[in-house]
């Protein structure tokens, strides 16, 4: 994913912030621009918590990427800090790339790239009939953006054409990251969101979004497994019941699951340990939220 766009002597580089509706694909659409997995995806909306930088690397530009968490309206503590993290990567953006599920709901956020920088993409077209996508796209048009796109982030479709678009918006400027570098998070972030993917695929209903991972020990063992412990928070104790599952079973399938894509993520071997702790209505509690999920920012 790393082709020239431009003039070979202009340095390109700057923010990209990708927002949109829960589920509208924007985890899905940075993984496909890296051209590698680095956010969790899964089924269910409102899976992302975070601002997430990708770096994609090209020969002449340098395209940070802020993947970033569903806009919604907060019912809870986390979903406000949630949406703090949209407001950051706002401010933060030379570029705001919204992206649009065709399939729900088109118009009701454009009016947060009104006057911005910013390129609308619309998502998920292999989802509907071609013929209607076009008034779709008229529709944006009328409301005075010209930079529309049709996309779909999962098979690949008209991802060339967004990518050169957004980087010829970039401002000219030096690199911020080394050329090699693919995010700013250290593995252990990555870690911890891939146990929370598992438990994504693993549990349905409320359960998972009740649920937080904190790492707590991560030893790299030259010539042995990686040793990781990780403590999954939940709620209340019935929740703590169904992630253990009868006699264990489904606490060892969800450390299974995430054991896997841990060490394809790393590529390297690592032993998995999990525990399950109550934290009591954790998900109006600052302080707990700002330690275990945002890391005491």
């Amino acid at each position: 994913m790393t082709q020239q766009s431009g003039n070979e002597s202009t340095f390109r580089s700057g923010y990209i912030a990708l927002i949109g509706r829960p589920n509208a694909g924007k985890s899905t659409l940075l993984n496909t621009l890296l051209g590698h997995r680095l956010a969790i995806v899964t089924p269910k909306p409102q899976t992302t918590r975070h601002r997430i930088l990708g770096i994609l690397n090209g020969p002449n530009y340098q395209a940070l990427l802020l993947d970033t968490p569903g806009i919604l309206d907060p019912k809870y503590t986390l979903q406000k800090l949630m949406k703090q993290e949209i407001e950051r990567a706002l401010a933060d953006a030379d570029v705001i790339l919204l992206l649009i599920d065709v399939t729900g709901p088109v118009f009701e956020d454009l009016n947060l790239i009104a006057g911005k920088n910013a390129v609308i993409a619309l998502n998920k077209i292999d989802q509907i009939p071609r013929p209607n996508l076009l008034p779709i796209a008229e529709r944006c048009a009328r409301e005075g953006f010209d930079r529309i796109y049709m996309i779909s982030a999962l098979k690949g479709d008209g991802i060339e054409d967004l990518k050169q678009a957004l980087i010829q918006l970039l401002p000219e400027a030096p690199p911020f990251y080394p050329p090699d570098q693919i995010s700013e998070r250290p593995e252990r972030f990555f870690v911890a969101e891939l146990i929370r993917e598992a438990i994504f695929h693993r549990y349905g209903a409320e359960v998972p979004y009740s649920t937080t991972v904190e790492i707590d020990e991560f030893k790299e063992r030259p010539g042995r497994k990686d040793y990781i412990r990780a403590t999954i928070y939940v709620e209340k104790d019935s929740q703590k019941a169904i992630i253990i599952g009868q006699g264990g079973t489904a606490l060892k399938k969800v450390g299974e699951i995430a054991r896997e894509s841990i060490e394809q993520f790393l590529g390297r071997p690592v032993y998995l340990e999990l525990w399950v702790k109550v934290a009591r209505n954790w998900r109006d509690n600052e302080h707990f939220i700002r330690r275990t999920v945002y890391g005491g920012v």
